[in-house]
């Protein structure tokens, strides 16, 4: 065996979830960040968690309204969420700039993205973790349309697609 770097390890992990994080901000609009890291943590009470840098703009909504859509995209959304992986919201409207057609849910003012499935969730807490945090969420809707493939990225989060 060879010793790699952690970065590198991803490459041979994949597939590897992928995940569009959807929230709202002050003004309203929705914002949406491509995580490449996310995991269910129990079934009961139902938790999930997932990993964003600290410099994240969703971040720091997420710790603010503590509630967010975590949407496992569809083959249709594998542009956008390309796109969304390397464009910040702070200074871009996502949802405008690369025209993504939004649906509301019951139980929540967070539009999210056509074509994905999902989890909403309340923020239970954050830790830090290195140079990310790890965001600790309860659940409390899933929603699933069957008739969509889910994204996965591959070779260390440089090809998306379905498996």
């Amino acid at each position: 065996m060879k010793k790699i770097s952690l970065p590198l390890a991803a490459n041979y992990t994949s597939p590897n979830p992928l995940t569009l994080v959807c929230t709202r901000k002050e003004d309203g609009k929705i914002n949406v960040a491509t995580v490449s890291w996310w995991t269910y943590l129990s079934y009961n009470p139902n938790m999930v968690a997932f990993a964003m840098s600290k410099m994240s703009y969703s971040g720091e909504i997420i710790r603010q309204n503590k509630e967010v859509a975590i949407t496992i995209p569809g083959e249709e959304l594998r542009n956008i969420a390309l796109e969304c992986g390397s464009t910040s919201g702070r200074n871009v409207n996502k949802v405008e700039k690369f025209n993504i057609e939004l649906i509301d849910l019951l139980n929540t003012n967070i539009k999210v993205p056509k074509h994905s499935f999902l989890v909403v969730c309340n923020l239970k807490e954050f830790i830090e973790v290195g140079d990310h945090f790890l965001y600790i969420c309860n659940v409390k809707d899933v929603y699933v349309d069957e008739n969509e493939k889910p994204l996965f990225a591959w070779n260390g989060y440089r090809d998306i697609h379905t498996i």
